[in-house]
């Protein structure tokens, strides 16, 4: 098994830690101290030696940051995480609303007389600390670089990742390490910078066509590297990560050197070098500024091409789904018959859906933690089920379940959620609202330049309409054999980059009522050129391509809440998928998807 159920942190353990956490505080003459999820990579999942903030206050989630004061403690999570926080932290620690509580204005109500605030200067980017401190401008509080004071009381803290790095077969990759180095190097000659530094790993991953496995879940290396403007490459990481194989694929113009050469390997490059201030570490830039380095701020610039995905990756993404999606209806033909027999539980679901894409033969891990949330479970939006919290799945009940693989050819990542037996008709009728939203974002057409911050309240219209909403991004970007969660496109209204063809999204609105059920639908989609329409305007237009194919439980659905154009949709999806699956399932299977691609 990937996943295990054991509970990686426990309530009771956070008291303590924070006490020692304050006492380092106090030898370092400091009031205070952030402990952010991010490492020094900036990545969204990280290794459990950089799982700091878990380890500090037991919260799990994968985004938010705890300011420990002297007499307070802050844990900031966003929607995604309101319920999962109260379950996870003791209280000595405090949730806090964020980003509608923030980080300044919290500092500036706790210490009103100022106070000294210590930060890792590798765990916060340039952009971060820049807005920060122009929202503490006048506070007296100040922000100073320190050591990692909780690496400091961390008595057991694991050794760093030391995964081995392998080479994406170019038939995968769509395109060499030479060429897309190539066409970087001009963009940075074109700007007249000498350098650029990349920091996340899967910016590198990308264009070195290399894959890791030092980030549980994701495929992706713990490397820096520095991109020249001449298409050389040096990367700096562990050599007994690279094997000969490795050095064979990466050739003469990548110099391999220790992590310990980096500081010396910025403090020796010609400027102006090109450095992202939403990305990398304030460390890089500090260690550019003392050499007297000049820095020119630019995006990485690999985000946005490793965002919009080549023809190869495209079939290869196609191709993991239509895998996956059998995987997928194989278990859901095995939940449907097992469910009113047997006595399930939230861990039964999870390990049998493993079992399912394990039998595939082609799967490298589980692209994230499977959430399999139960009744009041699924209303916790990124649930993980572990021994202690393990529900029995009854009757009456929705299970969602939110899962995905990563396969040498793609990424997955689907929401299905399933009814136990007869549900409530609320359950129904919020389910069908939902799916309204996610037929509409699979079935816009929408202009060049449009962004998801423009497309995002199409999910929302029908839950807005009764009074309802959901505490999440309608999308996110998803990586080929990367990440499941990538930058820069989002559904979501805080996202204004523009979505271009090739690019991987999410389409998963939900609906979520604490301690009483949770919906979610998710499919993937990809941006296209969209056909032109007979009468239309001469106007350039997208669209999207679904890339999953399972069905969506037709138990749950209203059908007179539907207009016609959306039972037409949903009956034209179920149709295309008992052709692309139907005939890679088994005969037990086969006929459980008759039923359940049965026109409305």
């Amino acid at each position: 098994m990937f996943q295990t159920f054991e509970a990686a942190t426990h309530p009771d353990q956070g008291p303590a830690r924070l006490d020692a956490l304050r006492q380092a505080m106090t030898e370092k003459g400091l009031d205070g101290f952030l402990i952010p999820r991010a490492d020094a990579h900036q990545g969204e999942y990280v290794a459990p030696r950089d799982d700091r903030l878990a380890w500090l206050t037991g919260f799990t989630g994968s985004a938010g940051f705890c300011a420990a004061l002297k007499d307070r403690a802050g844990v900031f999570v966003d929607g995604r995480y309101r319920v999962q926080v109260k379950q996870q932290v003791a209280d000595v620690f405090t949730p806090v609303n964020w980003p509608e509580t923030q980080l300044a204005d919290w500092l500036k109500q706790a210490l009103p007389q100022g106070g000294t605030i210590g930060i890792d200067p590798w765990l916060h980017t340039v952009e971060q600390m820049e807005t920060l401190n122009k929202a503490l401008s006048g506070s007296k509080i100040a922000l100073t670089e320190t050591d990692n004071l909780v690496d400091g009381i961390w008595p057991d803290q694991p050794a760093p990742p030391q995964g081995p790095i392998k080479a994406q077969p170019i038939e995968l990759a769509g395109e060499s390490h030479d060429s897309k180095r190539a066409r970087l190097a001009k963009v940075l000659r074109d700007a007249g910078q000498w350098a650029t530094v990349l920091t996340l790993p899967d910016s590198i991953a990308w264009l070195l066509n290399i894959r890791g496995s030092d980030i549980p879940r994701n495929p992706v290396p713990h490397v820096f590297a520095i991109l020249h403007d001449d298409g050389r490459v040096t990367l700096y990481c562990d050599p007994a990560k690279c094997d000969d194989d490795l050095r064979a694929h990466l050739g003469e113009a990548i110099t391999l050197r220790p992590m310990t050469a980096f500081a010396p390997g910025l403090r020796s490059l010609i400027g102006p070098v090109r450095i992202d201030k939403a990305t990398a570490p304030l460390w890089v830039s500090g260690q550019l500024a003392e050499a007297g380095i000049e820095v020119a701020w630019g995006e990485d610039p690999c985000i946005l091409p490793k965002a919009c995905k080549n023809a190869a990756e495209i079939d290869g993404s196609r191709a993991a789904h239509l895998r996956d999606g059998a995987a997928m209806c194989e278990f859901l033909a095995w939940l449907d018959i097992t469910a009113p027999h047997e006595q399930l539980t939230e861990i039964d679901v999870v390990t049998e859906l493993e079992v399912h894409r394990r039998a595939t033969n082609a799967l490298q891990e589980i692209s994230f933690e499977t959430i399999a949330g139960t009744g009041p479970h699924g209303a916790i939006i990124h649930y993980r089920v572990t021994k202690d919290s393990n529900r029995r799945i009854e009757p009456g009940q929705l299970l969602v379940l939110d899962s995905g693989g990563q396969y040498l050819d793609g990424t997955t990542d689907i929401t299905r959620t399933i009814p136990i037996g007869d549900v409530g008709a609320d359950e129904k009728i919020c389910f069908t609202r939902v799916l309204k939203g996610m037929i509409a974002i699979s079935r816009v057409r929408f202009p060049k330049g449009v962004s998801g911050a423009d497309l995002d309240a199409l999910a929302r219209y029908p839950l807005w309409l009764a009074g309802q909403d959901y505490d999440h991004g309608t999308g996110h970007g998803v990586g080929a054999y990367l990440s499941v969660h990538e930058g820069p496109q989002r559904l979501a209204r805080t996202s204004r980059v523009p979505l271009k063809p090739g690019m991987i999204l999410s389409n998963e609105p939900g609906y979520y009522r604490e301690g009483a059920f949770g919906i979610r639908i998710e499919n993937l989609i990809t941006v296209r050129e969209a056909a032109p329409v007979a009468g239309g305007d001469d106007r350039a237009m997208l669209d999207f391509e679904t890339l999953t194919f399972v069905p969506i439980d037709r138990r749950l659905i209203v059908t007179d809440m539907l207009t016609s154009s959306e039972r037409d949709w949903l009956n034209a999806y179920h149709v295309e998928v008992a052709a692309k699956i139907g005939p890679r399932l088994s005969e037990g299977a086969r006929q459980w998807m008759v039923a359940a691609t049965a026109p409305l």
